[in-house]
């Protein structure tokens, strides 16, 4: 694109608010730019999902996929594969500086920014797991979990993603293990404090899972590939070792913010909004699980992804070259 060209519009993030965004702006004929290091964001490496209104059964990868049809409809110029490394301002002009895995670089003026980037998910930061990455420890048990057809695996976790994993490794693995720091007690419900009770209730039937409660994953064991991994029995205090062929870790997720100087982040990192996803950064906006909305779902995220797109358009009428 040309340099020097001044956009109305540039949306971070191709998920659900980016594309409901991105949707509205295109209804709204703005000159705007989706910006994204995928099409899809978590939602395409969600397992199944019976909560979106108006669809009964859909896979993550299946919705993320409307989303993007829905967006092409309206001819959305995406540049796919960038990843936002500055967001500066100068003047009344956003500069949005962006790369791609082989170092191309990109630079866009835009009068608006609509930051809907997303999370991504959390480490455990114990031994081995970097060493293992790809090699039986895993953070997308939709992408990866259909490579441990009839081996033993670990899902670590205490909300509902490592319900789900654990869901889906019962049809694939012969033995799971859901290791879960929490214990089982009702203040804990039942051992996942954020879980659904349907997910809970459905995990406990199932012969091929075993949940351990008040277990801490110290360490994942390998040479090569994965072979076990130790915990600490959090009420006994003992160390205790377990034989497993996979690791599937869902913890919680970190916002993809790091890039954000212009709009005020929570000790989380999550970028604060009002209800009009205004940041405190004139012309910044935010959308989705990047912000500090209470819930991470993927209806509230293409909810907040209009609000956004409708302040930004407010913004823009508004516009001035000089503040």
């Amino acid at each position: 694109m040309n340099k020097d060209e001044l956009l109305d519009l540039i949306i971070i993030g191709a998920a659900a608010a980016g594309s409901a965004a991105a949707v509205y702006a295109a209804r709204r004929n703005l000159n705007f730019k989706v910006v994204a290091k995928d099409i899809g964001g978590e939602v395409a490496l969600s397992g199944e999902v019976g909560n979106w209104p108006g669809t009964i059964h859909i896979t993550g990868f299946d919705l993320a996929q409307n989303f993007h049809k829905h967006t092409q409809s309206y001819n959305v110029p995406i540049d796919e594969g960038f990843s936002v490394e500055t967001l500066k301002k100068e003047g009344n002009i956003h500069i949005v500086a962006a790369k791609n895995s082989v170092g191309e670089e990109r630079i866009y003026r835009t009068k608006a920014v609509i930051i809907a980037s997303g999370i991504h998910p959390r480490e455990l930061g114990v031994t081995g797991e970097e060493d293992l990455r790809g090699k039986g420890v895993t953070y997308c048990t939709v992408c990866d979990g259909p490579l441990f057809k009839g081996k033993t695996t670990a899902t670590i976790g205490g909300g509902n993603s490592a319900l789900e994993s654990a869901l889906m490794m019962s049809g694939i693995s012969k033995k799971v293990y859901l290791i879960t720091k929490y214990s089982d007690t009702k203040e804990n419900n039942g051992g996942f404090p954020k879980g659904e009770n349907i997910l809970i209730d459905k995990i406990k039937e199932l012969n091929n899972v075993e949940i351990l409660y008040s277990a801490n994953t110290k360490e994942i064991m390998g040479n090569g590939m994965v072979s076990g991994l130790k915990y600490e029995d959090m009420e006994s205090k003992e160390t205790k070792e377990l034989e497993v062929q996979g690791v599937m870790v869902h913890i919680g997720m970190i916002p993809n913010s790091s890039f954000v100087t212009c709009g005020k982040k929570d000790k989380a990192g999550q970028i604060e909004v009002d209800t009009k996803c205004k940041t405190d950064c004139p012309g910044v906006f935010a959308a989705g699980d990047v912000t500090n909305v209470p819930f991470k779902q993927i209806a509230i995220a293409a909810g907040h992804g209009v609000t956004a797109a409708l302040s930004a358009i407010e913004y823009i009428n508004m516009w001035k070259e000089e503040e």
